[in-house]
C-alpha cells in the first residue's frame, strides 16, 4: 500500500508539473524558446545541442553526424555554436531529421542544408505542411520521404522512424540504440502528444481522424522500449532538473524509463479531458 501511495503521489506531482510546463510553453515567444542552454553529452555518442526549450540532438558517427531538429531558422546559428562548443565540426552534419512539421522544430531545415549540405528526411504525412514552410521564401528541402517504421542507417547508427500522429499528421518519434560503458540503451526521442490551444479534437474538417490518431499514438508509444527519455521540447523529459545531476553520481539522470511512462500517463489524461470537454461542447 505504501508503494502504491508513493507512486500515486509521484504521478500527481509529475501531472501538475507537466501542466505548468505546457502552459508556460504555449506562452513563450520565439526569443524565449531560443534561450541558451549548455550543450552536453547525454549518453554514448548522443549529444544535446538545442536551447532551453527546444530539443535538438546530435549523434556522431565515423562517417559524419546526424542532427535531429533544426528548430526555428534563427535557432540554426545557436545549434552550430553548440556543436562547435562540444569540439565537433558543424560541417560534418550529413543527415537532418525532424520530429514534426511545426516551425519551432523544422523551420531551419533549408538553412542547415544550405550550410552543411545535409540530406533532409521527413515523414510522408508531414511533407505537405513542410512544403508550405518557407522562411524568407526559401523552398523547404526534402531529399528523402520516410514511412512508418523505416530505418535510417548511417555510420553504424540505426534510427527508426515511428509515426505517432495527432500533434501533426506526420509526427515522428525516433528510437535508436546507444552504447555506453559496455551496455546498450534504448533511446527514445518523443515527437509530441500535446494538444495545442485551439486545436479541434472533435469535428475537425482538416483532420477528421485526429482524436483516433492521438489514441493510437499513445498505444504505440507505451509499447516502445525506452531507457533514455528525450523529446522535441526539453520540458517533456525534465531537462532543467536532470542536467544539474549529470556527472554527479554513477547513475545517468537521463536513463529514466519510469519518467517516460509517467509522462505518457499524464499526457493521456490531459488529452482525454480535453476530448471529453470538446465532446460535451459539441453536444
Amino acid at each position: 500500500m505504501l508503494v502504491a501511495a508513493m507512486k500515486t503521489c509521484y504521478l500527481s506531482r509529475v501531472f501538475l508539473l507537466g501542466i505548468l510546463a505546457a502552459t508556460n510553453l504555449l506562452a513563450q515567444t520565439r526569443a524565449e524558446r531560443n534561450q541558451l542552454f549548455p550543450p552536453h553529452k547525454v549518453i554514448g555518442n548522443l549529444y544535446f545541442v538545442g536551447t532551453a526549450n527546444l530539443g535538438s540532438f546530435l549523434i556522431t558517427t565515423p562517417q559524419g553526424n546526424i542532427l535531429i531538429n533544426s528548430d526555428y531558422e534563427e535557432t540554426v546559428p545557436i545549434l552550430r555554436a553548440s556543436i562547435e562548443k562540444l569540439g565537433l565540426r558543424y560541417q560534418d552534419t550529413k543527415i537532418l531529421l525532424g520530429s514534426h512539421a511545426h516551425g519551432d522544430h523544422m523551420e531551419g531545415d533549408a538553412l542547415v542544408k544550405e550550410l552543411t549540405g545535409a540530406r533532409v528526411m521527413a515523414m510522408q504525412q508531414d511533407v505537405p505542411a513542410l512544403m508550405a514552410m518557407k522562411p524568407g521564401g526559401k523552398p523547404h528541402p526534402v531529399d528523402q520521404v520516410l514511412r512508418d517504421g523505416e530505418e535510417v542507417k548511417f555510420g553504424g547508427v540505426t534510427l527508426t522512424a515511428h509515426l505517432t500522429p495527432g500533434h501533426t499528421k506526420g509526427c515522428t518519434t525516433w528510437t535508436t540504440k546507444i552504447q555506453e560503458g559496455g551496455k546498450t540503451y534504448d533511446v527514445l526521442i518523443l515527437c509530441s502528444v500535446g494538444v495545442n490551444a485551439g486545436v479541434q479534437l472533435v469535428n475537425n474538417r482538416d483532420y477528421p481522424q485526429i482524436a483516433d490518431d492521438y489514441m493510437r499514438s499513445f498505444k504505440i508509444l507505451k509499447s516502445l522500449p525506452c531507457d533514455v527519455f528525450l523529446g522535441a521540447h526539453s520540458n517533456f523529459y525534465g531537462l532543467d532538473a536532470k542536467y544539474p545531476k549529470l556527472g554527479k553520481s554513477a547513475t545517468n539522470p537521463f536513463i529514466d524509463p519510469a519518467g517516460y511512462h509517467a509522462y505518457l500517463d499524464m499526457m493521456e489524461k490531459t488529452f482525454q479531458a480535453k476530448l471529453e470537454e470538446q465532446k460535451r461542447a459539441a453536444r
